[in-house]
Parts: structure tokens; sequence; C-alpha cells
């Protein structure tokens, strides 16, 4: 009943109800036609005999006409009224005429029989011959054939159109495959569904005003922004804004990705391009939007592939020619995103082409909390959810995380079988997100145990005792997906980062390995991590940002992306081994500190191992209970002290890693993964 009353609501008013043809008819209308010939009987008033009484009716005199098939050596005869019943057996219902038919064996010896009974006065009746053509035989044989060809022909086709999607099939390669999304759809998109994303949004309302009132600017003799580039990390909102420029400005949206561009066949991708524009023109003012632009649009001359006729830089001349082809008011603008504008080609870059590009950044503490709002709507919460301080406990977080912490949250609440989703529910959400699952399950011996207690408990320390280190908001020893421990601790938000504030995450990164250094005096495989990350810091120091002594104010970093694809390095060998040896230095000298950190503050340390290998957690009000308060007042040190003190006394801790933490901006400081020997 609801399907029959969306269908009626979709018809347009005014006019008559056609159902549209379909080709399966046809095939229902062969099939019901083959059944009705299979099931089609002759005449009852002819009557099958067989040639002997055909014969003897013949010679009895019994038979007025005669009429001969020739093809079909059949022959047909019409029998005297009188004579009917005791041929057929049948009396004849009223004065109809009786039929019977046989067939013959021979037309030659047939008519040499009549013309016998014919001289001998028996028959006196007419003889007629014809050719009998068989209409059902010149269907079958000839005609039918020729006609399931062109049906399958035809169903052939229809399959291999559809199989693709818009534009798909052989016939249709090099079709546009763009989804369009015209102002009627109902699942529009606006302004008021993105979050967050302030300084984006500003720059992009210009677009959505020309696309609204265009003669306000091309009456002034203003030229319309041809294209804009959406640039940001993944997740956090570029497609999303798209739609809602598209939305906002009521104007018919395209979509598609840049892979969707490139195919196996030649000359494709550049039909593609021109196929899109052509449908952009006649739906104008509209907007073109291309997902994942460097899938088609990196630089020429840079690709992996050596080939000298590469069917992506085809593409993109095309892309280039019709982004500077068509009329700059005709009001067709532009939009794609990537998260690779370095290896984009300068031509797609220039004036004229993508006049802007809109830097979609991570969203700030302000713009969490607006994402938050946005994907609570749906949940039911309880009273002890706190949106201001989920948006502290999330720093680095994109919008795709953001919504998938809101996603975890209820499942986590659905798989606990509450009522509402809770404050506890979304901390495990994002200790899932950012640690992985919890395995209780995976056995771990006691020197285990103790190992992982002091490496955590060494990290904890030296990150609480140094000035620029992250404090810790908790730590745990349960393992998470691959990692035996997990650390969170609570970063400033900064746009700069000093050369101390590295050497201090180096040395905190280096404390696990350094506790298990000074307490068993042996090493094992469950620094990986730290190692991994600490020595990229101290490289990137050296050599991208010239804070090394031997090295200063030098940077080999590339920006444009053609180190990428080269065999040599921007520097000679002695230059290598000096990068390398002042990366060693940088490395010993932040171990060694860590080392003198522990050994300053064993005590301390020893008891948060304890209460790691008893409790199996730890959280920041245990290490300021410990070690005492931090004696330098940074903003993390404002967001802490803001927070209730939710965590339990040292000698009160819950028994399980489930407990609710302290409150701050939780960041996976490095999950250490012990390797298999």
């Amino acid at each position: 009943m609801d399907m029959r009353q969306n269908q009626n609501n979709s018809r347009q008013p005014g006019k008559p109800f056609r159902p549209r043809f379909n080709l399966y008819w046809l095939y229902m209308m062969i099939g019901v036609f083959f059944i009705i010939m299979m099931l089609w009987t002759p005449s009852a008033s002819v009557r099958e005999l067989p040639y002997s009484k055909f014969e003897q009716a013949l010679r009895d005199g019994c038979v007025k006409k005669i009429d001969i098939t020739l093809t079909k050596q059949r022959a047909t005869a019409v029998l005297e009224p009188e004579c009917a019943k005791g041929i057929t057996g049948v009396e004849p219902a009223g004065k109809e005429p009786v039929r019977i038919e046989t067939l013959v064996p021979s037309i030659d010896e047939f008519s040499k029989l009549l013309s016998e009974l014919q001289r001998e006065k028996v028959f006196t009746g007419d003889v007629s011959y014809h050719e009998g053509k068989d209409y059902m035989d010149l269907f079958i044989f000839s005609i039918l054939p020729l006609l399931l060809l062109v049906l399958f022909f035809v169903y052939m086709n229809r399959k291999m159109m559809s199989s693709g999607g818009p534009g798909g099939g052989v016939f249709n390669v090099g079709k546009s495959k763009a989804q369009m999304f015209d102002k009627n759809n109902k699942n529009k998109v606006t302004f008021k569904d993105v979050a967050g994303l302030a300084g984006a949004k500003q720059e992009v309302e210009e677009i959505v005003d020309f696309l609204r009132k265009p003669k306000k600017y091309t009456e002034l003799g203003g030229k319309i922004p041809k294209g804009a580039l959406l640039v940001g990390p993944p997740g956090t909102g570029k497609t999303l804004l798209a739609k809602a420029v598209a939305g906002e400005a009521d104007v018919p949206f395209f979509s598609m990705s840049g892979s969707d561009f490139v195919e196996m066949f030649v000359g494709v991708g550049a039909s593609r391009v021109r196929d899109l524009f052509r449908q952009a023109k006649e739906k104008a003012p509209c907007i073109v939007f291309i997902d994942e632009i460097d899938a088609v649009g990196r630089a020429r001359g840079k690709n992996v592939n050596m080939g000298g006729n590469d069917e992506r830089e085809n593409t993109l001349n095309q892309l280039l020619t019709e982004m500077d082809g068509f009329g700059s008011n005709s009001g067709v603008i532009i939009l794609a995103a990537t998260n690779r504008a370095d290896i984009l080609d300068k031509a797609l870059l220039r004036a004229g082409r993508f006049d802007r590009q809109i830097h979609v950044d991570l969203p700030d503490i302000h713009e969490r909390k607006e994402i938050f709002q946005v994907h609570m709507r749906p949940l039911k919460l309880d009273s002890s959810v706190d949106i201001d301080f989920l948006s502290r406990q999330t720093p680095g977080f994109s919008g795709a995380d953001i919504a998938n912490v809101c996603n975890e949250a209820a499942l986590i609440a659905a798989r606990h079988n509450k009522a509402a989703v809770g404050k506890q529910d979304f901390l495990d959400a994002v200790d899932r997100i950012v640690g992985g699952l919890e395995k209780k399950t995976k056995i771990l011996t006691a020197e285990e145990k103790r190992n992982i207690a002091y490496h955590e408990a060494g990290h904890a320390t030296i990150s609480w005792k140094l000035q620029y280190a992250n404090p810790l908001v908790k730590v745990t020893i349960v393992p998470r997906g691959e990692a035996l421990g997990a650390a969170w601790y609570l970063p400033e938000e900064r746009q700069l980062t000093s050369r101390e504030h590295i050497l201090d995450d180096i040395c905190a990164l280096l404390g696990g390995r350094a506790a298990e250094d000074i307490f068993f005096n042996t090493l094992d495989t469950g620094a990986i991590n730290d190692l991994e990350r600490a020595t990229k810091k101290a490289y990137a120091m050296v050599a991208y940002f010239g804070m090394s002594d031997k090295l200063s104010n030098m940077s080999y970093y590339d920006s444009t992306g053609q180190s990428d694809y080269g065999f040599t390095k921007p520097y000679s060998d002695k230059t290598a081994e000096l990068i390398d040896a002042e990366a060693k230095a940088i490395i010993a000298e932040q171990y060694e500190r860590a080392k003198k950190i522990l050994l300053e503050n064993r005590e301390g340390h020893n008891r948060m191992a304890q209460i790691l290998i008893e409790k199996e957690v730890l959280f920041g009000d245990d290490v300021k209970a410990i070690l005492g308060p931090r004696p330098w007042k940074s903003r993390a040190d404002e967001l802490l002290g803001e927070q209730p003190a939710t965590a339990p006394a040292p000698d009160a801790l819950p028994p399980s890693p489930g407990a609710e933490p302290a409150d701050g901006e939780p960041q996976n400081d490095g999950t250490h993964t012990e390797e298999q020997q």
C-alpha cells in the first residue's frame, strides 16, 4: 500500500498514467503464443481416419469432394450425410458436412486410385490440389531463430549498459559516471549539517552567494571563481562541505571520483571529462565535485608509470582544457577535494582553474564540541554525558573519528543492555578507537606483566617531570589490539613546536626502555614503537627542521614531492653520515637524560609500577599523589585543574581497568607491542 502511494505521489499532476513498455512483456507474449500452439487441436468437424477406412469410403461412393495437400501428403474428404455415421461411427450434428482426413502413402498412387474410381463412376466428386504452406513450420524454422537472435542482442545490450551504473557498459564506456543530485533531492545537505569548519565555510559562502545572485557580481565586471580545491586530512568533511555548498545554493550537484575517469581503454578518461562538462553546461548553474582528484591530477612526468603516453596524463590534459575552455560566466563551478595537494600538477592549481585552495583542518576544541552535538542528536543520552569534557578528551580527532566515537558508544551501551548512552560508554569508545579492543583473555606471564608495568611507569614518570612533555592522563597494561600496554596523554594544541618540545618528547618516548635498562639490566622488544617514533623525531630535527648544532639552519625536506620519484638524495654521502651522527647523538643524550630522571625518582617510579601490576590501570591523579604536582603551569595543567578528582587514591584503586579516568584530552602516545621471537 505504501509503495503504491509513493508511485502515485511521484506522478506529475495533470498527466495520465501510462505504463512503461518492458521487454519482458514481449517475452511473455511469445511464451503464451507457444503454449496456445501446443495446446491447439484441429476442429472437431475434421476427423482423422486410417488410410484403409478412407479408401473404403472412396470405393463405397461416400465421398463428395477431395482436397489433397501436396506438401503434407494429406487428403481431406467431404462425406455424404447418409454415410457419415457408418464410416466415422459418430452421428453428425445437424446438416453440417462431415469432413475426414488421412495421410496418404503416395500422392501418385492415390491419384491413380482416384482416376480408376472416376472411370468406374464410383467417385464423381471434385478433386483439388494445393501446396498447403505450413505457416507454423515457416515461423518456427525461419522467423523464430532470427527473432530470438535479435531479442538476445537487445537483452545483452541492455545488460551491458546497466552493468556499470550510470554511463556504464561497452557502448557507453566514454560516458560520464557522475551522479547528479538535483535541487529537489530529499537528502539535501546544508551548512546546518556541517559542524565546525568555520573558516572553510566562510570561504565557500561567497561561492554560494554567487550561485544564488550571479548578477550581483557580473554587473560590476567580476568573474566567477572557476574552481575551489578543498585540501585537508582524511575525515575532516571535505565531501560533506561540497554537498552543503550545493544544498545551500539550491543548484544541481554532480559528484564523481577521480578514479572514475581512469580506464583501461585509451581515450576513455578524456571522453568522460568532455561528457561531464557537457552535462554540467546543460544544467548550469551547477556544481561539479571531483573527489580524490589526485587520482587523475597527479603532476605530469612524476608518475610511477614511465610510459610516455599515459592515459592519466591524457585525462588531465583534457580536464585542464575543459576548465579553461568554457566561459567564465557559464555558472559551472568546479569543487575538488584531496589530502595530497603537494603532488598535484601546477597547471591545475594556477589561477583561472582552481582559483582558491580552501584548507579544511582538523577541528579544534570548540569545533569538536559542535561536531559532537551533531552526531549526538539521534542518540539517547543520560545526564552524565558532558560534551565539553568529551571535546577535551579527543584532541586530533577528525569529524569522521568523532562520528565513530558516538557510534561505538551507542554500540557499547547496547552491548551492556543500557537504556541510554552514558559518559563511561563514550570513554570506553575513545579508548577502543585510540588503543584498540581490550584483550583481557590474552595470557601474560608474571615476568611479562612486571616488565610492561615498569615500562609504562617509566613513560609516566618522565612525562610528568619534564616541562614540555605531555602529562599523563591514563595508563593501562591491559593488552589492546597488538599492543601490550597503552598510555593516554594530554597534549597542548599548538601550531608551532620548539626544539625543547621535541627533545622532551624524545626523552619521554625513551623512558620505557630506560626503565627496563635500569631496574632489570636487560632489554626486550616491547619498545619497538617508542624507538621508531623517537628515531623519526631525531632525524626530522636534523634533516628537516635544522635544529642540530652541526647542520643548523639546513633543511632537506622537499615539499613538492619530487624526491619521492628520484634516485638520488639531495645531499652528499658525507652529509648523510653527519645526519646519522647527529641523530644518534640526540638519541643518546636524551636516553641518558631519561635514565637520570628515573634514578632521581626511583621510589615513585617503583610505586607506580606496583600499582599497575596490582590494578592494571593508573590515572593522572595517582601520579600527582605520588610525584607531587607539576611545577610548570601550562594550558594542559589548566585543563587538568578544571577537572573533578574522579580517580581514587592509589591505595583504593578499582580492581579493573574499566574505571572512569580523570578528565583530560587523551592521546595514544605509542602503544607498545611485544615482538614475537
